[in-house]
Parts: structure tokens; sequence; C-alpha cells
């Protein structure tokens, strides 16, 4: 069975992605198709704007942050990301932490949860589809949209998913485990 890392994108003040990390690793957990999942917080993981001398290709990192990143993404075998939408894009932050590495994305799967206002979030679900490929991910046609997100958080900060959102997590880790399960051969075969 495969590892799941949940990637919190946002890092600002305010932010609602960690309560919808929250809700995505309480779902996936429910779901029961992944050995091990794990919320990973780019606000907690604090990689500075990237400061590698080398190219990732090359894994020749000479930093800590680096090296404990390049773990973390390494050890996990499918990723979901929480993102999202500044300006039509994505977050600097992930784009960041995306860049950071290299071999380490190969052959793996990646969900898509975005969330914003009208369009929630899906201009930026596109745009990281490019990034991703060219690391050799595989995106995920299942993703969650949360529009107009604020009308999901209590009082509490917490999420309160429709039966829409819950019905399409359900659809993305399926899917999840399946891509996972495919890739396997190339992940096995390929160098870290």
């Amino acid at each position: 069975m495969a590892k799941l890392e949940i990637v919190v994108a946002s890092t600002r003040p305010g932010r609602v992605g960690l309560p919808i990390g929250q809700w995505v690793e309480a779902e996936a957990k429910a779901h029961s198709g992944f050995s091990e999942v794990e919320l990973v917080d780019l606000a907690e993981v604090n990689l500075p704007f990237m400061n590698e001398p080398n190219h990732p290709r090359l894994a020749q990192y000479t930093h800590q942050h680096t090296r404990d990143w390049s773990a973390k993404v390494a050890e996990a075998d499918a990723f979901v990301f929480v993102m999202p939408e500044y300006n039509y894009g994505y977050s600097a932050e992930l784009k960041n932490a995306i860049d950071y590495l290299h071999n380490e994305w190969h052959y793996k799967p990646v969900g898509l949860v975005s969330y914003g206002g009208v369009a929630a979030g899906t201009r930026a679900a596109q745009m990281i589809k490019q990034v991703v490929t060219t690391l050799k991910m595989t995106p995920l046609f299942e993703a969650v949209s949360i529009p107009f997100v604020r009308q999901f958080i209590d009082d509490e900060d917490n999420l309160v998913p429709n039966d829409v959102m819950t019905a399409s997590a359900k659809a993305m880790f399926d899917e999840l485990v399946r891509m996972s399960d495919a890739l396997r051969p190339l992940r096995e075969g390929a160098p870290h």
C-alpha cells in the first residue's frame, strides 16, 4: 500500500488551507487505501526561497533543510496538493517547494484540492499540471474544487464539506491508489 502525503500550500496568516488539509487527511485515513497518511504543512517546512547552488536533478544538496525536504518527498508514493488560487495561479511557496527537488517527485501521482472564489482554484490547478508533468508526476483528473471556500469554514475554523466535496475526495483517493500501484514499478526502478 502507498504512503500519501498531503501538502498544504498556503503559508499566509489567516489561511483556510490548513483546515482543508486536515479534512483531506481525515478523509484519506477513513478511505483506508493508504498504508500511511501524513499532513505536510509548507508553513512548518519553512523552506527559504531556493538557495541551493546545484541543479536539483544532481541531488547534491548543501543545506540541511533541502536534505530534510528531499527525504520527506522521497518517502511518499502519492501526493495531494491543497492549494489556493492567487491571481489565477498557484502559490509561490508551492512552486518553490517543488523546484527544490527533482528525482524525488518522479512517477508519483498527485491529486489536487483547490479552493478560492467563483473558480474554486481551478485555474491554479490547471497551471500546476504543466509543472508536475515535467517532473514525471501524474496529475489526476479526479479532484476536489471548493468554490467560495469561506462558506464551508465554521466558527471553529473547521471545514464543513458538502456531499459533492466528499464524493470528489473519495473518487480522487480511489484513483490515487490505482495510479500509485500502476506507477510503483517505475518508482522502484528510478534513481534517487
